[in-house]
């Protein structure tokens, strides 16, 4: 399953280190979420927990990203939006023909965008180029996390611990399944 990534632009009070004071500031931010109520609640969740009590945020606007896959980097501070082109040849009318797709990258620089790009795409089969980098306003990302690592890692000690239990070969045929198994594990 694809996610589906909100830009959410939220007003909140931000303190400025060059005048050392509070501002008011609208800055954009990605959540990935469900919905639109979901991405609120997420967002909301996510910038409060960088704020104090007594400060206040206002979402002032939510709307679908339109970016086919996010691609964080260590090291780097900045987001980029990177224009993809997929080549395709169509066999009927015998043209090329392309399909823009849109990255946000993590990077330093423009240059360090452009690499870091093409490390991302260098495992496609097809032929592409990348038309345009540009710096986005985003300022955060907020990936959503389902519990699928936890549920993962669940799933590991049931096999580890099952392998672990030696099931006799030969039991009665009266006995279920599992009074074997609660027997085994007594």
């Amino acid at each position: 399953m694809s996610a589906t990534w909100y830009e959410c632009k939220v007003k909140y009070r931000k303190f400025d280190e060059t005048t050392g004071t509070q501002k008011v500031k609208t800055e954009p931010f990605l959540v990935d979420a469900i919905s639109y109520t979901e991405a609120e609640s997420r967002i909301t969740q996510e910038i409060s927990a960088y704020l104090t009590d007594s400060d206040e945020i206002k979402i002032t606007n939510i709307k679908v990203a339109n970016y086919a896959e996010i691609h964080p980097f260590e090291n780097s501070d900045r987001w980029f939006k990177s224009k993809v082109a997929l080549i395709a040849f169509d066999e009927e009318s015998g043209k090329e023909r392309k399909t823009n797709l849109y990255l946000l990258v993590q990077a330093n620089d423009v240059k360090e965008a452009f690499d870091n790009t093409m490390q991302v795409m260098k495992d496609t089969m097809g032929d592409y180029t990348i038309p345009a980098i540009s710096e986005s306003p985003i300022m955060d990302v907020f990936p959503y996390f389902s519990g699928e690592e936890d549920e993962m890692e669940n799933l590991k000690k049931f096999m580890a611990l099952k392998d672990s239990v030696p099931v006799k070969a030969d039991f009665d045929e009266d006995l279920e399944l599992a009074d074997v198994i609660a027997e085994e594990t007594e």
